[in-house]
């Protein structure tokens, strides 16, 4: 038996399977996680289960209902227009602070976040994606110094990797992954060369692209199925 994972609490193993499912929308928004079924599932006591589901809604993965049943949280398609409003501005922001503030260990950092994304692009492993993509945008936030701005990001990214999911199945179908990876070439290129105008722009622009394709994406596999007004793709 592997010490480490004999180490881990038991609650452990219960969150990372469910975190992975929830990411990946193997368990879809909206989708009831009873307690007693988890338990019989993972072959444990309702404790863990109970704590995995706490730290879950910690990270907003779950919510937890006025009668105390628990479910999936749901992808709040209303709220979406805000949310890019919201993530727009902050990657704004952070990529004129990168430009700004860069130190040349944050240029390599950066680099080699940029590397790690486009290993992973490779596996077309949505989830090893999604991480890859934050680790390169949170080395961008993390050159810019500003530690209340960092964390505000980190959230925002969290709560967007389901949409990427989403997002990312969108360019397999399309040749979007190599502007995905251009994209970053060029914010890199625009900190390196402390061009905050151009990795503002480019951030901007980035973050538009995100929002296109995720509309699309729900265009074409949820017509009919729900309301897509005061969603504009460009």
């Amino acid at each position: 038996m592997n010490s480490k994972r004999a180490r881990e609490p038991g609650w452990k193993s219960v969150y990372d399977t469910l975190h992975t499912e929830i990411l990946t929308l193997r368990l879809a928004p909206g989708q009831p996680l009873d307690e007693t079924t988890l338990a019989e599932r993972f072959g444990l006591s309702r404790s863990p289960i109970r704590e995995a589901l706490i730290r879950l809604s910690g990270e907003e993965l779950v919510v937890t209902l006025p009668n105390r049943s628990t479910m999936v949280a749901p992808i709040e398609l209303a709220n979406f227009p805000k949310y890019v409003e919201a993530l727009d501005v902050t990657q704004r922001m952070h990529a004129r602070l990168a430009a700004q503030l860069r130190s040349d260990a944050d240029l390599k950092n950066i680099a080699d976040r940029q590397r790690e994304f486009e290993a992973a692009l490779k596996t077309r492993d949505h989830l090893v994606m999604s991480e890859a993509n934050k680790n390169f945008h949170m080395a961008i936030a993390r050159a810019g110094k500003n530690p209340y701005l960092i964390g505000f990001y980190e959230r925002l990214l969290d709560q967007g990797r389901r949409m990427l999911h989403m997002h990312f199945e969108f360019l397999e179908r399309t040749p979007g992954s190599e502007m995905l990876t251009g994209e970053h070439d060029e914010m890199l290129v625009a900190i390196a060369a402390r061009d905050a105008d151009r990795a503002d722009e480019l951030a901007h622009a980035h973050t538009r692209q995100f929002r296109d394709n995720f509309i699309r994406f729900m265009s074409e596999n949820y017509a009919g199925k729900l309301s897509l007004s005061g969603f504009r793709a460009a």
